[in-house]
């Protein structure tokens, strides 16, 4: 491989405030985690994209199992007369089902759903396994791929085939139903905050904007770098929408039948899309510690002078054993400025450099991704050094990225200031609840309510559309992907 230098390496990047768009594609193609496949919008992750999702579904199954749920899996085949039971719920996915119609040599007599989502599938199964208020709460969650044929669409945040995890639960009472939707969204909330070190606002989506088939729709949502809203997660109270049409009883204590309530919740490989948007620059990706595939790559700077190699060596060991997921490139074909770039473009969180000077001062020479900090660290403390250090730039990278939110977030009192704040970041203003106040700023200004966040305290006395004066709802409007 030819030698280049660091400006050849990441000329090819475009720029984030030239074009955002097409920043986001560079960075997806040279940091190579994913490539297109033969079916439009379907892609392969590749290994380095795909042990990022490895680690973000590690993290949340830990947490999933921390709260009592169960890992089931559910055919991926849904035949139509499953979706057709729950009408707004069909009505709503529609137009992004893929069907089967054909298997083998045989026209099928009932056309087969490839998963859009699982409700349906699900509901029919706990129709089969809730007996007795005993049976309950069941608290399963799958991992899966679903299918919804988008017409446009983008690597992670938008393709027609994609990874994720849907949790569904049906419980007794309404109380316990909304208790667990509330917790899941605040393990979500916990999640990208403190793991993927991306601030989010929680609250309560708008009836236009809920999910179809539920009763009420909770959601994180996320501030990429431009500017624009991302839905990060969502969970979902659905009530007896679904176990009344599938006919889900149970036999309560007193020996009579009851519907139960029911649930659901999920995120998508849409978070690799907010990892990049939320965190990455011209250089490439920079990943939080968590979900790094690498926390951290050892460089031998002099290779072939004696004791260097055998010193990565032992830091190497040093870090595995206290659990660091560290990386040691001793590929001797290519330069250590090369190889500097090639991990700053992956996003690794730290780079460690020993040489014949490093190792004559006990030493090795860091360089932090996040903010291209150096330093040295005692080789003798390595592995507490970098645990220090990696737990330094996760708090970091969330308060660049909470102070960029805080920046571009601002409260609005009628339509005007509206306008201006959804073309730079979210806008939060009163909104009197009414469908045409909310598709009319959408309208003008191709901006979405976003959740309405729990802390209600009015900021304004009036809707910022309409005017109307009276009890209102504090609202999050923003321009989202």
């Amino acid at each position: 491989m030819a030698k280049q230098s660091k400006q050849e390496f990441v000329q090819h990047i475009t720029p984030r405030e030239e074009n955002f768009s097409q920043w986001y594609t560079d960075v997806v193609r040279f940091a190579d985690l994913m490539d297109y496949t033969p079916v439009r919008g379907c892609m392969a992750l590749k290994p380095y994209g795909n042990r990022i999702w490895e680690l973000i579904r590690e993290g949340l199954d830990k947490r999933f199992k921390e709260t009592g749920h169960e890992n089931v899996s559910m055919p991926m085949l849904i035949p139509e007369s499953l979706l057709l039971k729950e009408a707004e719920h069909v009505e709503g996915f529609a137009p992004e089902v893929a069907w089967v119609t054909q298997g083998g040599g045989e026209v099928l007599q009932e056309r087969l759903a490839i998963r859009p989502t699982s409700e349906t599938i699900f509901c029919t199964m706990f129709a089969q396994w809730v007996q007795s208020w005993r049976d309950l709460p069941m608290k399963y969650n799958q991992w899966c791929s679903v299918m919804r044929w988008e017409k446009t669409t983008r690597p992670f945040l938008r393709t027609a085939e994609f990874w994720w995890q849907e949790g569904h639960t049906v419980h007794a009472t309404a109380e316990e139903a909304q208790e667990e939707t509330l917790l899941m969204l605040e393990v979500y909330r916990e999640f990208l905050e403190n793991v993927l070190a991306i601030p989010v606002f929680s609250g309560q989506k708008s009836e236009k904007e809920k999910f179809a088939g539920a009763r009420a729709t909770y959601s994180v949502e996320a501030m990429m770098q431009d500017g624009k809203a991302l839905q990060a997660g969502t969970t979902h109270n659905f009530g007896t929408n679904f176990s009344e049409p599938f006919e889900i009883r149970f036999q309560n204590k007193e020996g009579q039948l009851e519907y139960v309530h029911e649930t659901s919740w999920g995120v998508s490989t849409r978070l690799i899309g907010a990892l990049i948007m939320a965190h990455g620059d011209e250089r490439g990706l920079k990943l939080p510690p968590g979900v790094a595939p690498h926390q951290a790559v050892i460089l031998p700077i002099a290779a072939h002078k004696g004791g260097v190699m055998e010193k990565c060596e032992e830091a190497y060991e040093q870090l595995k054993a206290a659990g660091v997921r560290v990386k040691l490139d001793d590929r001797d074909y290519l330069t250590p400025g090369w190889k500097f770039n090639e991990w700053e473009l992956k996003g690794v969180p730290l780079r460690l450099e020993i040489g014949p000077r490093d190792i004559e001062n006990g030493v090795a020479t860091y360089m932090r991704r996040d903010t291209f900090e150096k330093g040295t660290l005692p080789l003798d403390r390595l592995a507490e050094g970098v645990k220090e250090l990696l737990e330094d730039i996760n708090r970091g990278m969330f308060k660049i990225a909470d102070d960029f939110r805080l920046s571009r977030t601002r409260d609005v009192f009628n339509m005007k200031e509206l306008g201006e704040q959804v073309q730079i970041g979210y806008a939060r203003s009163m909104w009197c609840g009414k469908r045409a106040c909310e598709d009319r700023i959408k309208e003008e200004f191709a901006a979405t309510s976003r959740n309405m966040p729990f802390d209600q305290t009015p900021i304004a006395e009036h809707c910022v559309c309409c005017g109307e004066e009276g009890e209102k709802k504090v609202m999050y409007w923003a321009k989202a992907y």
